[in-house]
């Protein structure tokens, strides 16, 4: 790579980092909605992990309830941003890694100008390419990266009360390095890979969770009150129509 090239690369880089924090940091009342969506799951003093951190405002939504985070997030602009704006907080520890099955090392595919949705899944890309809503987006680099296990970080932390896992179509490995269940976890699903959330809701039921709620996009709002069984989560997932993009399932012991 040119130095002309490396450093129109970095531009990039930062271009959609800060837009990034001007579309997460930039909504008071998102955030508040954030904060009750949360305090559902999250009492003061509770460790949680928020896999997939990115710019880290679950992080913050997390020490607003109380919470003791482990902010995990395996891009480098990423955990810069992170450690700028948390490196401090005694209460937050940041993991510099990626999440799968087992320990070692991934290549991460990074998409330059929206660096939300990198991925360390070659099949999340394949099936984003040309699909509704993903037209412009785009994986042009790749680095090679951390990569631990749930377990891994349970060994290091503690067990915490709730995980966030939001890792563009790695969902199923990453929840297969989890061994036992924690009272309650959620994982982001898309409607270009709803077999992943379907895996995602098998391996969930195999660890133990009962009770299933759903919010769409970044609403932080269920879409329904009560909590729903597996086939009825399920089947709402099937459903849905494409244009809906993306949400959060969010699972529950009891």
């Amino acid at each position: 790579m040119s130095r002309r090239a490396y450093w129109r690369t970095r531009w990039r880089t930062w271009r959609g980092v800060l837009r990034s924090l001007g579309i997460y940091y930039g909504n008071r009342s998102q955030r508040a909605a954030m904060d009750r969506l949360y305090g559902q799951f999250v009492r003061a003093g509770d460790l949680v992990f928020d896999v997939g951190a990115h710019v880290g405002d679950r992080v913050g939504s997390f020490r607003r309830l109380g919470a003791r985070v482990v902010a995990v997030e395996p891009q480098p602009p990423l955990v810069t941003t992170l450690k700028l704006l948390y490196g401090l907080n005694r209460n937050v520890i940041i993991e510099p890694a990626a999440i799968g099955r087992e320990t070692g090392t991934v290549t991460l595919r990074l998409n330059i100008d929206n660096p939300t949705v990198s991925t360390a899944s070659d099949a999340f890309v394949r099936a984003a390419d040309g699909a509704p809503g993903w037209q412009d987006q785009a994986w042009t680099e790749t680095i090679e990266v951390r990569l631990t296990t749930l377990d891994a970080l349970i060994e290091r932390h503690g067990r915490p009360a709730f995980i966030k896992i939001d890792v563009e179509g790695f969902e199923v490995e990453a929840l297969a390095g989890l061994s036992r269940p924690v009272k309650a976890l959620s994982f982001e699903f898309t409607t270009i890979q709803r077999d992943v959330a379907l895996g995602c809701l098998v391996r969930c039921t195999a660890l133990g969770f009962r009770r299933y709620k759903a919010a769409l996009g970044e609403s932080q709002t269920f879409i329904a009150e009560r909590w729903q069984t597996v086939d009825e989560i399920a089947r709402w997932l099937k459903e849905l129509p494409v244009e809906a993009n993306s949400g959060d399932i969010y699972a529950a012991l009891d």
